[in-house]
């Protein structure tokens, strides 16, 4: 049996994670959504071994505990995560920033929308 393909939400705001959520039901053949609320808990979970790897992750920069700057840096150094494909999703719109993400290797930078549907596109 094939495993389930999933995408990983990692973000510190609730709302967040049931608005990618609703989004998400309303696109055909959209692969399960799993979440993490902060840096730390991503690190353990993609370093547990337990479950299959996410087949995208959508990455918040300003978490508390570990932001996604830290994550993407971990994620990027680390021989068994490297491959994910990591997609920043924040509200930052500064260059330096975002800059800095694709130079630290995300493969992606999103800006969050400020409407569902912009979210759903």
């Amino acid at each position: 049996m094939k495993p389930e393909r999933y995408i990983l939400l990692v973000d510190d705001d609730p709302d967040e994670h049931l608005l990618f959520e609703d989004a998400l039901k309303e696109l055909k053949g959209a692969p399960k959504l799993v979440y993490a609320r902060d840096g730390q808990q991503l690190m353990q979970f993609l370093n547990d071994g337990k479950s299959e790897l996410p087949a995208i992750i959508f990455l918040d920069l300003n978490m508390p505990r570990m932001n996604g700057f830290e994550c993407l840096q971990e994620i990027r150094k680390s021989l068994k995560l490297n491959s994910i494909p990591v997609v920043i999703f924040s509200t930052t719109s500064q260059t330096q920033a975002i800059d800095k993400v694709y130079e630290q290797g995300a493969n992606y930078y999103i800006r969050k929308p400020n409407t569902f549907a912009l979210l759903k596109e």
